[in-house]
């Protein structure tokens, strides 16, 4: 994972019952709807309204490649904090770093993930160039290349 990369964006979640197991603990796929929260809230901040967006544009974002650490258990009733920052933005596609710590930006580092979004056309979920006030809005954006491959579900997996 990278750690080198400073959140751009932090967001606030209680963890509640839904979230976790018969244990108490987070469910570890739950990361990933946290994680999600956090990049939507993000984008939000920035003025990006993904409904609007599909609504005008045709296009929704897509996770192609996620990767995650954990390295605490996050429990039931906890505060965390989730932050996010970009390690690349291309003109396709974004990759950003996110972590998951208890309490605030200080806390126990309870998880991090390198997540891989990419943008596509959604009647054909073919990839796309992202619209102009998406990239105008992202620190950085188209500064570094970013690979987005996608496979619609029509093709075969080999």
């Amino acid at each position: 994972m990278s750690a080198t990369v400073h959140p751009s964006f932090s967001h606030s979640v209680r963890v509640y019952w839904e979230d976790t197991d018969a244990g108490g603990v987070v469910y570890y796929a739950n990361y990933l709807k946290i994680f999600e929260r956090a990049r939507t809230e993000w984008l939000r901040s920035l003025g990006v309204n993904q409904q609007t967006l599909k609504d005008e544009t045709g296009g929704v974002f897509v996770v192609s490649d996620a990767a995650i650490k954990y390295h605490r258990s996050a429990r039931l009733d906890d505060q965390l904090t989730i932050t996010a920052g970009l390690q690349h933005v291309g003109k396709a596609c974004v990759v950003f770093v996110q972590q998951a710590r208890r309490g605030g930006l200080d806390g126990e580092l309870l998880a991090e993930a390198t997540i891989r979004v990419g943008w596509v056309q959604a009647p054909t979920m073919r990839p796309a160039r992202m619209p102009d006030p998406v990239l105008r809005a992202l620190p950085g954006a188209a500064s570094a290349p970013c690979r987005f491959r996608w496979r619609r579900r029509s093709q075969p997996v080999s």
